[in-house]
């Protein structure tokens, strides 16, 4: 079943960019386990002119890598869009603007370790991808005394939303996180469904996602596991959404986290998630940039 592969894809994205297409300097390629062993990979790239006392744990969406997204590229890429995702400018951007930036590979993308048959939880297995991170940073004899702050998109914010919901503990120090483009499954496949006219089988996708080794619509939704976020938090999502239920999905997970001071901004006039959505900070930085000085300079 066609929906089935977007928990269980039959390809990796590769890392088609590395922070040497900016010129950034003195990055270094990192490795460390997961909470359950599962080896992960990732780039530790150091503020622009030297390490500075502030870092921000960068992880990404399905089915993309640290590195982004590589549509452009042709098949079989091409075949779930056709577009280029680019986070490494991302990461000049805040290495440019006095940030550490920790990127990584979540299991079963880019060039960290395979796992639970290949299959993504949507958050419910990547969560100990988040923690693995953490607990790397908290023993590092140089990271560990660092401000930290949290990029989590995505499939990657639903991770580190389980995370925090199982781990509070190890999260009582982050200071903010940026959230953007989290969404539920459940809005996901009634958006995909509609657009293929099977929207009366979704009972029959949530069967196939199980067999595949999966879990349901409804296990794969956020707002199970925001009670316990208490930081400030920004999310953007793209309002008119052709692959979700936007406005009312994202809006319904952003009102059930409970920090105190959050924002969600809409990416207006585009019902692109992947070209407009993921690429927003990589081509509009201001916003993102004043959140994460606001709480962490």
């Amino acid at each position: 079943m066609g929906m089935v592969g977007i928990v269980k894809r039959d390809f990796r994205s590769i890392l088609h960019k590395t922070p040497d297409d900016y010129n950034m300097e003195g990055w270094e390629d990192i490795y460390f386990p997961a909470d359950d062993g599962v080896p992960l990979s990732g780039w530790y790239i150091p503020a622009k002119g030297g390490e500075s006392d502030k870092l921000i744990i960068f992880n990404h969406a399905l089915p993309m890598s640290r590195a982004g997204f590589q549509g452009h590229l042709g098949e079989p890429f091409s075949n779930f869009d056709n577009v280029e995702i680019d986070f490494v400018i991302q990461m000049k951007h805040l290495t440019d603007a006095g940030y550490n930036v920790l990127a990584y590979d979540i299991r079963n993308h880019g060039q960290s370790g395979s796992a639970n048959n290949n299959v993504s939880g949507i958050g419910l297995l990547e969560w100990r991808d988040c923690v693995g991170v953490k607990n790397y940073v908290d023993n590092h004899p140089r990271l560990s005394k660092m401000k930290v702050g949290l990029f989590s998109q995505c499939m990657g914010g639903c991770s580190q939303y389980v995370a925090i919901h199982k781990r509070s503990d190890l999260f009582e120090n982050v200071t903010c996180m940026a959230s953007p483009l989290v969404p539920s499954m459940g809005a996901i496949y009634q958006a995909f469904s509609e657009l293929q006219g099977v929207s009366q089988y979704l009972e029959l996708l949530d069967l196939e996602l199980m067999k595949a080794g999966g879990f349901t619509r409804a296990e794969m939704d956020p707002k199970l596991f925001t009670a316990k976020i208490k930081m400030p938090l920004l999310m953007w999502q793209v309002k008119e959404d052709a692959w979700t239920k936007n406005p009312e999905d994202a809006q319904a997970t952003f009102d059930t986290i409970p920090s105190t001071e959050k924002e969600l901004y809409w990416i207006e006039n585009t019902p692109h998630r992947f070209k407009d959505g993921y690429n927003y900070f990589g081509r509009t930085p201001e916003k993102v940039l004043a959140f994460f000085d606001k709480h962490m300079k």
